[in-house]
């Protein structure tokens, strides 16, 4: 993904984001209200059903009282979602916004419906095909930081290249696993030895688990001194084969998402850090996008992030990238808790009470 800084206009709408242009033939009234489609790609992940979900769909019942949000989930189903998809356009969204499963497999489909007038908003990830707006996080970013995380961590111990790290990335078909390993590698290549690396089909939890069970016993448990994990609901199950193999506890281990298990293994010190993406932002700012879009407006940036991104059909789609935050047991109060992602009573269960008041988590 390339990203192109400057594209910006003068004012925001209610979520920052900022639309202009008059009515097109395919726009419909917002004061009438229209339907927009909303496809997730998984539920093994938490967010997108409690977070993103419900966050989007508040934003846009917001920005447009009267449009009807239609929802799906494909749990990683790339043929289901190519269905999901086709029957939202049968059913008369005016938009959908679209976190794909498998960016090139749901193509066809985009473009299909491209040409029927319905417009297309890439959420999370990258859509292959005529799409009309994007919005997600600098993932090449994400992944400098877990990687620079897990070089401070390690150099902390000692030497980085005292033994191996095993490293389990995300799934070969989302286009942000790819980014996060270019990102991750950027910082780790000649810093450390990585022993072993797996990619994680769909982002599976259990693989990843399975994957670096294996890696533990082939490489020697004593002798890992670090796991990269791309994402926190793969770190858990890591952390498991981890406590399995008896490694020793506080061994650097890296996620994201700021899952609610994994703040509370950054406070056990089971898990080094994760990162924590604001999403109140992205769905407010895929609420305002979809809304513009439907309602035959031109959409456009305007701040921090704006710019436009090449998705290989076209290299000038109006794009909001937002920066990610490191979560480490030192920030949880300044970031996660501050912003009301997570609650402190949410976090602070019986398991970690005394690990919560000693971060001044009470």
């Amino acid at each position: 993904m390339a990203l192109v800084t400057g594209l910006g206009v003068a004012g925001c709408g209610a979520s920052g984001y900022a639309g202009e242009g008059g009515s097109s033939a395919a726009g419909s009234s917002v004061a009438e209200g229209f339907k927009i489609g909303l496809l997730l790609p998984e539920s093994t992940t938490p967010r997108y059903e409690k977070i993103d979900g419900p966050m989007v769909t508040q934003s846009v019942a917001r920005l447009c009282p009267k449009c009807q949000v239609l929802y799906d989930n494909s749990d990683q189903d790339a043929a289901l979602q190519r269905q999901q998809f086709d029957a939202m356009v049968a059913d008369g969204v005016k938009v959908i916004i679209l976190d794909p499963v498998d960016a090139g497999a749901i193509a066809p489909s985009v473009s299909a419906a491209r040409h029927q007038g319905v417009r297309i908003v890439a959420y999370d990830r990258l859509v292959r095909g005529p799409i009309d707006a994007y919005v997600s996080f600098d993932n090449i970013q994400v992944g400098k930081m877990q990687g620079q995380a897990l070089l401070d961590a390690l150099n902390a111990g000692g030497d980085p290249k005292r033994g191996p790290i095993v490293m389990i990335n995300g799934s070969p078909l989302d286009p942000n696993a790819s980014d996060f390993k270019k990102g991750v590698h950027a910082v780790l290549d000649g810093q450390v030895v990585i022993g072993k690396e797996y990619d994680s089909p769909n982002w599976s939890p259990e693989k990843a688990g399975t994957a670096a069970a294996e890696a533990f016993t082939a490489l020697g448990a004593a002798e890992v001194i670090g796991v990269y994990s791309a994402n926190d609901s793969m770190a858990g199950s890591i952390a498991r084969a981890m406590r399995n193999a008896k490694m020793t506890k506080g061994t650097p281990l890296t996620g994201q998402d700021a899952e609610l298990s994994a703040i509370r293994r950054i406070l056990l010190g089971t898990q080094t850090m994760t990162i924590y993406k604001p999403i109140s932002p992205q769905a407010g700012y895929a609420a305002q996008m979809a809304v513009d879009l439907g309602s035959g407006k031109k959409v456009t940036g305007g701040g921090s992030g704006s710019g436009t991104v090449d998705n290989g059909t076209s290299s000038s789609i109006p794009a909001r990238i937002i920066q990610p935050v490191v979560v480490t047991k030192d920030n949880i109060k300044d970031t996660v808790v501050k912003d009301g992602f997570w609650k402190v009573r949410e976090i602070c269960a019986a398991s970690v009470r005394a690990a919560c008041k000693a971060a001044g988590l009470s």
